[in-house]
């Protein structure tokens, strides 16, 4: 992939309309709609007051959860889930509809900035045309979620150029949807001018420079549930890392390939054939792909589960491992020590829990640890173990894409970086 897209500072948006894909998909709590978290917004920040103070006019736009807006797809959904139909009413959709409207992303972004943030009730309709018409130098306008379109996740070409014809330049700066060819993220370039923001410029400096040109040893921990998932992504850090170390729940498939017993943990049986060729191929690399060596089980998937801990391939039936042991906690923190580079995505356990973070939170304090290592989280669930263990401060970097990182250390092309400049 090539990581040298053009940015803002190297187009001129004195006076122009600039439309800016942003990545306000924030969580909300679910009973008041109320912000959780804005660091989403925050990071945003940086590119539009750049845009503002270089005399552009900014229209913003972002989507915002997965909201459905076919009513008949929404019924079917519905019935799908076993509710009475004679709920599923137009009424009732456009009420599920406005729980994911941006307008409280307009009103913190106001906040934010300092000034007002214009809001439009629609995407590319006539409250949106007129207002973006209006819109002077200086100004923010924010239009509402784009996946209130149905052409925005179809990458529909008629509803791509309706919302160009808004703006003079395009600039990307939602790096956790860049991975999605969807209008507002991919479409749209082909219309205007379209470069990158800031966010989106520093995602592919950081993570690309470590895939490209990384500090010795390179270290990728690799956690969460399924090997199913991380499939492209061992693949290809095993062609450039030195150590890949594996947890959480996709350890016990490596496990069970080797002929171990892993009780009820998660397993993908029909993985275990591909886990096994992994380690061949780790072998015949000269790559270190280190698995447990013990676990911590439990009788039951709760907090308050009796526990204990039992060796690697030892788990018995009715038990079920939710952490690595102690011993593993050392092997994987003493790979950690010595690294120069690391990449991590996906957690060791089930760190949700108190009583099985510990190998979730070992890990991450020797992460931060090491001073001299670039130490990148890769997003999603490694994110949030860092937040809680308040840890984030302690890494070089933390990317704001889950998805899109991991397709980006998978060697996948990104549809929203292939589109700029």
């Amino acid at each position: 992939m090539n990581y040298q897209k053009k940015t803002v500072r190297d187009i001129d948006v004195k006076g122009k309309k600039v439309l800016l894909r942003c990545d306000f998909n924030v969580p909300q709590d679910k009973k008041t709609g109320e912000i959780t978290s804005d660091k989403r917004i925050v990071a945003a920040l940086p590119t539009i007051r750049y845009l503002l103070d270089q005399g552009a006019a900014v229209i913003a736009c972002s989507h915002l959860g997965k909201p459905q807006p076919d009513f008949d797809k929404w019924v079917k959904k519905q019935t799908e889930k076993d509710k009475d139909p004679a709920e599923l009413t137009e009424a009732a959709w456009s009420k599920e509809q406005k729980k994911l409207t941006l307008a409280p992303v307009a009103a913190r972004l106001a906040e934010l900035l300092g000034q007002e943030v214009i809001f439009a009730s629609d995407v590319v309709g006539e409250d949106a045309q007129a207002k973006a018409a209006a819109l002077q130098p200086g100004q923010v306008l924010l239009l509402e979620n784009t996946r209130f379109e149905k052409g925005e996740t179809k990458n529909d070409p008629a509803f791509a150029q309706k919302l160009a014809s808004m703006a003079e330049v395009y600039v990307s700066d939602a790096f956790g949807a860049v991975h999605r060819a969807h209008a507002s993220t991919a479409g749209v370039a082909a219309y205007l001018p379209a470069v990158s923001g800031f966010l989106i410029e520093k995602e592919l400096e950081v993570i690309g420079g470590a895939l490209a040109n990384p500090k010795r040893p390179l270290v990728a921990i690799l956690g969460g549930s399924k090997v199913s998932s991380k499939i492209g992504v061992i693949n290809n850090l095993l062609e450039i890392a030195d150590t890949i170390i594996i947890g959480g729940g996709m350890a016990y498939t490596f496990s069970a390939a080797q002929g171990g017993q892993v009780g009820d943990s998660l397993l993908e049986a029909d993985w275990e054939a591909y886990s096994l060729e992994m380690l061949e191929k780790a072998k015949a690399k000269g790559v270190k792909l280190l698995l447990p060596v013990d676990t911590v089980i439990a009788d039951a998937f709760s907090p308050d589960a009796n526990s204990k801990v039992v060796k690697s391939g030892e788990i018995p039936a009715g038990w079920q491992g939710l952490d690595i042991g102690p011993e593993t906690v050392k092997l994987y923190c003493d790979a950690v020590a010595d690294a120069g580079t690391v990449i991590w995505n996906g957690p060791m356990g089930v760190f949700e829990m108190k009583a099985f973070e510990h190998g979730t939170k070992a890990v991450a304090e020797a992460v931060a640890a090491n001073k001299e290592a670039a130490t990148i989280i890769g997003g999603g669930d490694s994110v949030a173990a860092v937040n809680k263990f308040d840890l984030a401060s302690e890494m070089t970097f933390i990317s704001t894409g889950g998805g899109a990182s991991m397709e980006l250390v998978e060697g996948k092309p990104l549809p929203g970086v292939e589109a700029l400049r």
